[in-house]
């Protein structure tokens, strides 16, 4: 069974040097709670492979990460960003069966990103793009964003939603208090960062991007980032308010979103997930490096599945969403 993943992360050392200084350190707050694995970020090449082996992995869809990249000036995030995305492409063409990429975008520069995504598509065969939050506090429905979104919708690529930090407002007010390393992982991976993603896709729904972006389809990890539990929910409460939309509130989230594990491989919210949303919106991920989890092929495995249902959430809806040549 070919397993292809969709959020392993990559990182440069040099471009994170540059990037240093607009990374958020206020009051003490670190956007992650445990260190980085640099090694294993930094490896494009026979280290990452021999960790996709031992996971079972066949192919990574790559993406970078670092939390200061929304917040860097236009001026210098353009250069940044190209040379992020003109290097995970000489990696990708040294190994195209392994590997295949998703753009990072200089978003505080909209219409440049735009031109990146089109650029990153269209000539080195990226399958997408990854954006990490909000950008300068705004959500990706700001009017300032459309070039991004129309341009995602007319090269017919997904973005994937990644979880950043709240902003600083916001865990002052709801998660500080608390000793410092508490903080700083409530307010992100333990969750802070996943209600955060989980506002933002449904900001998106809620302010009518999906009736001016039809065909716009979005990724979301850690199984849909909390909303698929909350689904009913959100659809009963906010459909008969949101008066301006064409649909259903939670016909948005099932038509436009697919979602993925991130590494959470339990079985529990991977099966009210696939009850809500079903296989064909199923895609897999392990999370790697800051994950390296062994049990991911045997997880996919033994859940269950019908083989039908197996193979579409092991490969077979990457291969139709993101036009990877499908395997033999």
């Amino acid at each position: 069974m070919r397993i292809i993943t969709l959020e392993e992360h990559f990182q440069i050392a040099e471009i994170n040097r540059a990037a240093a200084r607009w990374q958020p350190q206020e009051e003490g707050f670190r956007p992650v709670g445990y260190p980085p694995p640099e090694r294993e970020l930094e490896d494009l090449g026979e280290g990452r492979l021999r960790a996709m082996d031992s996971m079972g992995i066949d192919m990574q869809i790559l993406s970078y990460t670092a939390m200061a990249l929304p917040v860097i000036p236009p001026a210098e995030a353009v250069a940044l960003m190209r040379e992020v995305n003109d290097r995970l492409a000489a990696a990708i063409q040294a190994h195209p069966d392994r590997f295949a990429g998703f753009a990072t975008l200089p978003l505080t520069d909209p219409e440049a990103a735009a031109r990146e995504l089109e650029r990153t598509v269209s000539k080195l065969g990226f399958k997408g793009a990854m954006i990490n939050g909000r950008v300068g506090g705004l959500f990706l429905d700001d009017p300032r964003f459309r070039p991004v979104l129309e341009a995602a919708e007319a090269l017919e690529v997904p973005i994937y939603l990644h979880p950043a930090p709240p902003p600083e407002p916001v865990i002052a007010a709801c998660y500080a208090g608390l000793p410092p390393n508490v903080t700083t992982v409530f307010a992100t991976a333990g969750w802070g960062w996943h209600l955060e993603t989980g506002i933002h896709a449904l900001h998106l729904i809620l302010s009518g991007v999906f009736d001016r972006h039809p065909r716009l389809q979005m990724i979301l990890g850690h199984w849909g980032e909390m909303i698929p539990f909350y689904l009913a929910r959100i659809n009963q409460t906010l459909t008969p308010a949101a008066a301006h939309l064409q649909r259903p509130v939670a016909d948005y989230f099932l038509e436009h979103f697919y979602v993925t594990p991130s590494g959470l491989f339990t079985l529990p919210p991977f099966l009210l997930t696939l009850q809500i949303v079903g296989a064909d919106r199923i895609l897999y991920s392990v999370d790697y490096p800051y994950v390296q989890d062994r049990q991911a092929r045997a997880f996919l495995e033994q859940a269950p599945l019908s083989p039908a249902d197996r193979e579409k959430i092991a490969h077979g809806n990457a291969e139709r969403l993101l036009k990877l040549n499908p395997s033999a």
